[in-house]
């Protein structure tokens, strides 16, 4: 895509930022599953909550060719709700915009693909995850490149969810930062 003095690349409204040292504490990293279990169950509680939030948000964006501001920023702070800036990742997501009724009628449907694609990304993340553990426990740090596919899969597999929940309507893209 060729950029021009008048025409500049628009941002995915769905953005993951990666501000990361690649260095671990040998020690937490030994723990890291024991200490990410009060996480995890908090989100699984916190999803129940957000299907039944994506329910309402999807009949009202439905009806109205955009999601409700406070549905759209509950949905949005599911998985990332801290300050930006203090965790190696963070999330930006733009506000709440005009959406094509029939693209959020068949919206699962449109996300079929999508949803294959980001599986098989997070399937091969979660297994290069196991290495790296490994590699983090033994090294104290992970290599750049681990790091870099972990981004990469989890930006599209979050560009991917917030497709489905209504938080964008612009299909999942692997352009860094930019529309396709």
């Amino acid at each position: 895509m060729e950029t021009t003095a008048s025409t500049t690349p628009a941002l995915h409204p769905i953005r993951v930022l990666v501000n990361d040292d690649l260095q671990r504490n040998r020690l937490t990293v030994f723990f890291r599953l024991i200490l990410a279990i009060p996480g995890l169950l908090w989100a699984s509680l916190w999803g129940v909550i957000a299907v039944l939030a994506l329910i309402v948000d999807w009949f009202a964006t439905l009806i109205t060719g955009r999601s409700p501001e406070g549905l759209h920023n509950f949905l949005a702070t599911y998985g990332f709700t801290g300050r930006q800036g203090t965790y190696p990742i963070d999330l930006e997501v733009g506000p709440p915009e005009p959406q094509s009724r029939l693209t959020v009628l068949f919206r699962i449907i449109l996300a079929i693909p999508a949803l294959f694609v980001a599986n098989i990304l997070s399937n091969l993340s979660q297994l290069l995850a196991i290495f790296s553990w490994f590699v983090a426990l033994v090294m104290g740090r992970v290599p750049e490149g681990l790091r870099n596919f972990a981004a990469l899969a989890l930006r599209i597999e979050t560009q991917t969810y917030a497709y489905v929940m209504l938080l964008t309507q612009r299909y999942p893209s692997f352009n860094v930062g930019i529309e396709s």
